[in-house]
Order: structure tokens, then C-alpha cells, then sequence
């Protein structure tokens, strides 16, 4: 069973950065899609930013301009930085692979804190 792995989430203060990666435990075979949601409490799980095959990204209106999506395909990894953070960026944030078979696979999830 394939897991991926998020790390880097924690508590800055509004303004900081920090840097989310997410790593597959083993090699995914045809990625078509990797993506960054995230879930705030009492409040559905929105799409932040998602890097499509050959690099195209989309992101939501919110993180525009402040958060950028890559993509190391070598190591199965999608990483997420997110400058000039917001008290409203407050989630739990959870990465999500989509293959061209159909295959999803999404991570447990790691809490991102915003301090005003």
C-alpha cells in the first residue's frame, strides 16, 4: 500500500513561511495530478494548489501569489511553499496524487498554524 508522507507543517506567525513537502513511500507509477487541500475545522476540504504533468499549476484565488506548488518527480515528492501566511491559512493541510489509471491516494494530514 502506498503512503504518502507530509512534513513541515507547524505554528508561525502571520507573514512567516514555511515549506510542506510530501513524499510517496514507494514509486507511483503514470502521476497525472499532485495537489495540496486543506481542511480548516468546521469547514470543508478546499483545493489550495495542484501541479499537473509537464508543470502546469492551478491554485486557489486565496494563495495566489503567495504559494507556489512543485513537483521532484524523481523522488515522488510535492512540496508546498507558502509565504506571507495568513491567520486564515490556519488547516490542516493534506497532499493527494491522482494517477492516469484513476488511483488516489491522499496523506494523513499535517497541521499548518497561522498566529496573528
Amino acid at each position: 500500500q502506498i503512503q504518502l508522507v507530509e512534513s513541515g507543517g507547524g505554528l508561525v506567525q502571520a507573514g512567516g513561511s514555511l515549506r510542506l513537502s510530501c513524499a510517496a513511500s514507494e514509486t507511483i507509477i503514470s502521476i497525472n495530478t499532485m495537489a495540496w487541500y486543506r481542511q480548516a475545522p468546521g469547514k470543508q476540504r478546499d483545493l489550495v494548489a495542484q501541479i499537473f504533468t509537464g508543470d502546469r499549476t492551478n491554485y486557489a484565488d486565496s494563495v495566489k501569489g503567495r504559494f507556489t506548488i512543485s513537483r521532484d518527480n524523481a523522488k515522488n515528492t510535492v512540496y508546498l511553499q507558502m509565504d506571507r501566511l495568513k491567520p486564515e491559512d490556519t488547516a490542516v493541510y493534506y497532499c493527494r496524487v491522482s494517477t492516469v489509471v484513476g488511483y488516489i491516494y491522499w496523506g494523513q494530514g499535517t497541521q499548518v498554524t497561522v498566529s496573528s
